[in-house]
């Protein structure tokens, strides 16, 4: 007959204990993040099945969440009253041309100050971390008045040329390209190669991760963009989507107080930054992943 040893009966007692609690610990913390993502993706799931619903269903009490009858009725009413193509078109080029105006020019800086070594690439590099400082709502008058004499207010220049470059691209560029070898750079010089060819075929495609980031994130930022686009224009055939929907909102004329036109044109608005997002994931979380083990 076998009998077990005080000490050892409470080693076992305290490690179920020690279980048990890190248990509730665990459910916890997914209890948590179970609430946040629906507390997130609610508003979301709301608009996207409320495009779809009747208006006798969107002014239902209580609440339907799921439509009984799918409809495409508020998107043909939007696309009958508002001119979505010119629109789409406009937040399609100044997104696009941002993008890739930050890719070029912010990974170009970002390389000078993470691998070559040049007079005043300390104060340059200083500059960059003040203007991450400065909240964008300040630089609205600055950039008015600047387009404005230049002459560009109206025009998609107005809307591309002030977000050409942004700090946080540039920080975030330099942050990557130092992870870059210097060895491999050295190779390179000593077999010849200049330093605009290190740049394209080394450099940047070893920051593929950063890049994907950047792109969502510059591409995101644009294409929500509205206040600088309300400012700069006037004429309603340079609106982007998100000023064309606010000014479409408030007009009684066109909207008739259709919150299901609204939502429908909320879901045209968001669906491209998804679509780009889903693409780029994979290289955003590699991203992401990289720059957590910085």
């Amino acid at each position: 007959m076998t009998t077990t040893a005080p000490g050892a009966s409470a080693g076992h007692q305290a490690a179920r204990r020690r279980r048990n609690a890190a248990r509730l610990r665990r459910g916890l913390v997914y209890a948590g993040l179970t609430a946040g993502v629906v507390a997130m993706l609610a508003p979301f799931v709301w608009m996207v099945l409320s495009a779809f619903k009747t208006d006798r269903e969107l002014g239902a009490s209580p609440t339907v969440w799921i439509p009984t009858q799918w409809t495409l009725e508020h998107f043909r009413e939007l696309l009958d009253l508002l001119d979505m193509g010119l629109h789409f078109f406009n937040s399609t080029l100044v997104a696009v041309a941002v993008t890739v105006c930050n890719l070029v020019f912010c990974s170009m800086l970002g390389y000078a100050l993470a691998k070559l070594n040049f007079l005043g690439r300390g104060p340059v590099f200083a500059v960059v971390l003040g203007a991450l400082m400065v909240p964008s709502t300040l630089m609205l008058m600055p950039m008015f008045v600047m387009m404005s004499r230049m002459g560009l207010i109206d025009s998609y220049a107005a809307l591309i040329l002030p977000f050409a470059a942004g700090a946080f691209g540039v920080f975030l560029m330099r942050q990557f390209m130092l992870s870059v070898p210097d060895e491999l750079l050295e190779a390179a010089r000593i077999d010849g190669a200049s330093e605009w060819y290190i740049f394209w075929r080394i450099a940047m495609p070893l920051v593929k991760p950063a890049l994907a980031t950047l792109t969502i994130f510059t591409f995101l930022g644009s294409w929500n963009n509205f206040l600088w686009p309300l400012v700069a224009t006037n004429d309603p055939d340079r609106y982007t989507l998100p000023v064309a929907l606010a000014t479409f909102a408030i007009d009684p004329t066109k909207a008739d107080g259709s919150n299901g036109v609204l939502m429908a044109g909320a879901f045209l608005v968001v669906l491209p930054v998804l679509l780009v997002f889903v693409v780029l994931q994979r290289y955003f979380t590699q991203g992401i992943a990289t720059a957590g083990l910085k």
